[in-house]
């Protein structure tokens, strides 16, 4: 995760016009490398992003005596501003701020009681690249107390990581507290999901051990109603056999067919059509030793499917019976 420090650079002097405090005053010399007296350095790639963040930040910037702000101010000690910078835009490589001077702003600069500028601003480590300007302040010590200042105190920020400003769905300049703002709000709508499913839209939504009991009925009714489809298909066959218009011996085919979706119903407009091709000899009610050289129905139909001769197979049996 990157960093970000405070820091104050190499002071500006103020252009003065006439008596008066200037209105625009040069915050940064022009980039994009910048080196302070101290011999520290600093880069300034893209002044019109940093210009974009003051305005997304949307607040004017103080504009105080030596860095009262970062000094005094962290210590709960008064920093009142001397001016504020409204607006800000890129001059030849440099970033101006426009400045709104106070009453003690304007009689500082005009009695020349102050004469520089000192900006501070944000970078990030180890590039030390200027991400937005923080404040700026009057100063008559270019640099060197400032560098003792940034050795006592640096201030420091946590460039939120890209990745993680994704996942939030926001943008890559966001803060911490705009990070924050959307964690609450990912809890918020979490504690509502939860409420709903604790107390769930019965139009769209049933208890479970309801929804139990509502398939284990539906199972039920799928048994009995595949049972009184078994005894209907059985019915219709073996009716289909007593009437001679199957052999008995293709029982379980025509079962097995009527067991296909409409297969039943298929089954009863064929049999209805079919002529008789094996009728009742009436000898069922007979006792085996009445028995003539009729045959069965299932014999009649043997002797068609083994290819004999029913004549024959009728003698044969008869022999067999005396």
């Amino acid at each position: 995760m990157a960093r970000t420090r405070y820091t104050q650079i190499q002071a500006v002097a103020l252009n003065l016009e006439g008596a008066s405090a200037p209105e625009w005053i040069q915050l940064t010399p022009s980039g994009p490398d910048i080196q302070g007296r101290d011999g520290r350095r600093w880069t300034l790639p893209s002044p019109e992003e940093v210009v974009a963040a003051f305005q997304r930040h949307g607040a004017e910037l103080p504009v105080d005596i030596e860095h009262a702000t970062q000094i005094k101010g962290a210590k709960g000690e008064p920093a009142p501003a001397v001016g504020w910078i409204s607006d800000m835009e890129v001059r030849d490589g440099a970033l101006w701020g426009c400045v709104s001077w106070t009453d003690e702003g304007e009689a500082l600069l005009s009695s020349r009681g102050y004469r520089y500028i000192s900006p501070v601003f944000a970078f990030t480590k180890p590039a030390g690249e200027i991400v937005k300007m923080v404040s700026a302040a009057l100063t008559n010590s270019p640099n060197l107390q400032l560098a003792a200042l940034n050795s006592a105190r640096e201030e420091e920020e946590t460039t939120m990581d890209k990745a993680v400003l994704e996942a939030l769905g926001l943008n890559s300049d966001a803060t911490a507290a705009d990070a924050v703002v959307a964690i609450n709000t990912l809890k918020e709508r979490e504690t509502t999901a939860l409420n709903r499913a604790q107390s769930p839209d019965p139009e769209k939504f049933v208890p479970k051990d309801d929804y139990d009991l509502a398939m284990n009925r539906v199972r039920e009714l799928e048994q009995v109603e595949a049972e009184r489809t078994e005894e209907a298909i059985n019915a219709a066959v073996d009716a289909a056999i007593e009437a001679g218009k199957i052999a008995p011996s293709s029982r379980d085919f025509h079962i097995a067919a009527c067991k296909v979706e409409g297969g039943l119903e298929r089954f009863e407009k064929m049999i209805e059509a079919a002529p008789v091709i094996a009728r009742n000899s009436g000898l069922d009610d007979k006792t085996p030793g009445t028995r003539t050289g009729t045959l069965t129905q299932e014999e009649i139909a043997i002797c068609r499917q083994l290819g004999i001769d029913q004549k024959t197979f009728a003698e044969a049996k008869a022999s067999e019976e005396q």
